[in-house]
């Protein structure tokens, strides 16, 4: 597919503005449309939704957001040689396009939206996981977001989905857990890229859990941090610092499993019962 809106091919922007991908942003950008319509369909249907795009880069993914029916894009980019092309995106779909230069680490997009966004993101592979854990980690539960639609190299996709008894089962895993419901959706190859990376991405999608936030996340990521930091020993050994048997027991948890083995019911009670008197 060359177009998907009468805007010209990626191909063709890219070459206009000169917008050779740096690795030192980590930008690998996707030129096949029909692949970025593709993901814009992962989030469900965009008709009069808000969206919150990071690292648009080109453009490719926010193309296909806008013309899925998003009903506002807002997009964070730190590479200031995309605006240009970005800026032709946002006048051939008047209003609909917000395109804000900054680093997605540090900028604050809520004030930008009057309903919860979709996020939508092909993340830059370096600091990826990083957003995700700050999305999960909001103060508020329900959070401000309406639901996540991810691209990660495959292996983080894998951690964030792991279950219970897996070797990629860890601590992002309970993070995500005890936050959200995600599902990996489909593969992207390196060849799909320019420049192609040395690893597959996969897209995943994260529903938000409405259960009540019960519990505290600091308690919550001590606890994990202290079993998975040593997950070959056994939890009384692994957690002795933070009560050991004790805990174990206030919280119902046998102390021969390993942290591998215990499910993210078993860490919320674990971090319930570590913040008994």
């Amino acid at each position: 597919m060359s177009a998907i809106d009468g805007l010209p091919p990626l191909a063709q922007v890219v070459r206009d503005y000169n917008l050779a991908p740096t690795k030192a942003l980590g930008q690998n950008f996707l030129f096949d449309l029909n692949l970025t319509a593709k993901i814009a369909r992962a989030a469900g249907d965009l008709t009069g939704q808000d969206v919150l795009e990071i690292g648009p880069g080109p453009g490719g993914l926010t193309r296909a957001l806008l013309a899925g029916g998003a009903r506002k894009v807002v997009a964070i980019e730190r590479d200031r040689r995309c605006l240009p092309a970005l800026a032709e995106i946002a006048a051939h779909y008047p209003g609909r396009l917000e395109v804000i230069e900054g680093d997605a680490l540090s900028f604050d997009p809520r004030s930008h939206f009057d309903m919860p966004p979709k996020i939508i993101a092909n993340l830059p592979y370096n600091i990826g996981t990083e957003l995700l854990v700050g999305w999960l980690t909001t103060a508020d539960w329900l959070p401000w977001w309406h639901s996540l639609t991810l691209m990660f190299q495959r292996e983080v996709a894998e951690r964030i989905v792991a279950r219970t008894g897996t070797k990629a089962y860890g601590r992002l895993s309970v993070l995500a857990g005890w936050r959200a419901t995600s599902a990996i959706l489909f593969d992207i190859p390196p060849q799909a890229f320019v420049p192609p990376p040395k690893v597959t991405s996969a897209i995943i999608r994260l529903e938000p859990h409405e259960a009540p936030n019960d519990i505290s996340l600091k308690s919550l990521e001590r606890i994990t941090a202290a079993a998975f930091g040593q997950r070959r020993k056994m939890l009384r050994r692994s957690l002795a610092p933070l009560g050991g048997e004790a805990l174990l027991d206030r919280a119902g948890i046998d102390p021969t499993k390993r942290a591998e083995d215990i499910d993210i019911p078993g860490f919320l009670a674990l971090a319930r019962a570590s913040e008994m008197p």
